[in-house]
């Protein structure tokens, strides 16, 4: 077995157990390296700007059905099992392994020694081993990169396996389908096999984190995005896709800490990677100037098409998928901030993207309501976003980030509250979705008004103004925010029905009670005074 690479150890066969190759291990490679590889061996091509484009074959997404967590003495009794953590026996696991270890066997391998956690305190040690020079250069953008003197005795403490060539047979091999992801927490390893979506390295080790560190340092993991201004202030963003997480985090006034995973800690909020992964479908420089401008040598394109006759990406072309994405080192991004943590925060936003135009542009959450809705994670899918959706529905994601949770919704949601109490956050709900009515009769809420109510929000205008509360949902809605038409602040008062809006707001509010049923018997009393009001409105 050779080692080739920036960094050649000693070729310890003990640094990668259960592994063996006949075949080449490339040891952290530069990016360069990784890009010349790829576009040798024929798996991708360079764009006009110099970033990767490569496919990434059946899966242009992740798979939640195929994802399974090892059920042994130290998780059993830890995980909230169910169908988002599917639990799967070791001797399963063990199969898989080794299955995919006669599979490398005669591979050339990639190997990245990275890291998450930017706060020293809580790093995690973390060996990529891949079998596509590209699904490395993913480690390379997502995750911390070490220095090169650390790198000499780096010790992993988890190993990511992807090999995206090794599938499963179904039934035969203990999983339903070929493809698999599979999470090891007594082994410490991740195993992902017939998918070559990079995401799940990622959230493999999302995931890892969720497990670990409200669990053993009382920290709160977040699916999040987060920025500080000048004066220190960090404000953190909550939403599901489609809900403006990245777009409102995206601040020029503002240094972005990250785009999606963070920890909340006794010292303040860090971000869990070293990269961004964002959605490219419709990218512009006018829309998304940072992040189109971060799309250059580095960076790595999933499942884009070009323009023909040119190597000009042209990102209205869903051919593929609407779920084009790019990833780069969070450096790529102009007003990054490095080491990316900061302070506690001083205000939460909870981004629902109301297809229905029943809540409010904005409102202040009180702790019960917060922890209430931070468990249900709402947001509501329109027509075009998927095959067969005709009409606006209801999508709830426990925690704004369900897949990526091994333990219980309100562990996350206890810990929310009492952080929030104790440095006084103040948690608000905003409303990117409609207003004057539901889709297709209402229209969408402006964008500059997004971003004038978060604005006066940060800077403590909203604290002058008088609230009302919604009589469904108990919402403190503010009665005037700089540079917002004042009627836009009450939805009902921009309906042309009032009858119609109360009706919409009442099924809106069933639709939170029904799904808050699955956690009621482990929600506390503060968190179901957050529950809407569903009697209050007479029948229409």
């Amino acid at each position: 077995m050779k080692l080739k690479g920036e960094v050649i150890p000693e070729a310890d066969l003990a640094r990668f157990p259960g592994l063996q190759t006949t075949g080449t291990i490339y040891w952290n490679l530069l990016p360069e390296a990784l890009i010349e590889d790829t576009v040798c061996k024929g798996q991708g091509k360079l764009s006009d700007t110099g970033a990767l484009c490569v496919d990434t074959g059946r899966f242009t997404g992740r798979a939640p059905k195929d994802r399974f967590i090892v059920r042994d003495s130290k998780t059993d009794q830890t995980v909230d099992w169910g169908a988002i953590n599917q639990p799967i026996a070791p001797e399963v696991f063990d199969r898989l392994f080794d299955k995919i270890s006669r599979y490398l066997s005669d591979k050339d391998l990639y190997v990245r020694d990275v890291a998450a956690c930017a706060d020293p305190t809580y790093r995690l040690r973390v060996r990529v081993v891949t079998e596509y020079p590209w699904s490395n250069l993913f480690a390379h953008n997502m995750f911390l990169r070490p220095a090169v003197e650390e790198l000499k005795d780096f010790v992993p403490d988890w190993t990511v396996i992807c090999a995206p060539g090794c599938t499963a047979v179904p039934g035969e091999d203990g999983v339903p389908r070929s493809n698999f992801a599979i999470l090891n927490f007594t082994r410490r390893q991740i195993i992902i096999g017939g998918t070559g979506y990079t995401g799940e390295i990622k959230k493999g080790i999302f995931s890892v984190l969720n497990f670990l560190l409200p669990q053993e340092h009382g920290v709160l993991s977040m699916h999040c995005s987060a920025n500080v201004g000048a004066e220190g202030d960090t404000a953190v963003f909550f939403g599901l896709s489609g809900t403006g997480k990245t777009t409102l985090s995206a601040d020029p006034e503002r240094f972005l800490i990250g785009d999606d995973e963070h920890g909340w800690s006794e010292r303040g909020v860090f971000n869990f990677e070293g990269g961004c992964y964002a959605k490219v479908i419709d990218l512009s420089e006018e829309k998304e100037p940072d992040i189109f401008r971060a799309v250059r040598h580095g960076a790595l394109l999933e499942n884009v098409r070009f323009f023909p006759g040119t190597r000009r990406v042209n990102y209205a072309d869903d051919t593929v998928t609407q779920n084009t994405r790019v990833s780069y080192p969070l450096h790529f991004i102009r007003n990054a901030k490095e080491p990316s943590l900061a302070a506690h925060p001083r205000n939460i936003f909870f981004l629902t993207c109301d297809a229905f135009g029943v809540l409010p542009p904005i409102s202040r959450l009180t702790p019960g309501q917060a922890m209430y809705h931070f468990i249900s994670g709402y947001t509501a899918k329109v027509a075009g976003t998927e095959e067969g959706v005709e009409e606006p529905q209801t999508t709830f994601s426990a925690c704004f980030g369900a897949p990526f949770l091994p333990l219980h919704p309100t562990r996350y949601a206890a810990m929310l509250g009492e952080k929030m109490k104790r440095h006084e956050v103040n948690i608000w709900l905003v409303n990117t979705g409609w207003t004057g009515g539901p889709y297709g009769v209402g229209e969408r809420i402006r964008l500059k008004y997004t971003r004038a109510m978060i604005r006066a929000a940060l800077n403590g205008e909203l604290e002058k103004v008088e609230f009302r509360e919604h009589e469904v949902f108990g919402l403190h809605m503010p009665t005037r925010c700089p540079n917002v038409p004042t009627e836009l602040l009450d939805p009902k008062a921009t309906w042309d029905e009032p009858c119609a809006y109360d009706q919409k707001a009442r099924e809106l509010a069933q639709a939170f009670v029904k799904n808050f049923d699955k956690f009621r018997s482990e929600a506390s009393a503060e968190i179901l005074t957050g529950e809407p009001r569903v009697k209050s409105l007479p029948l229409v």
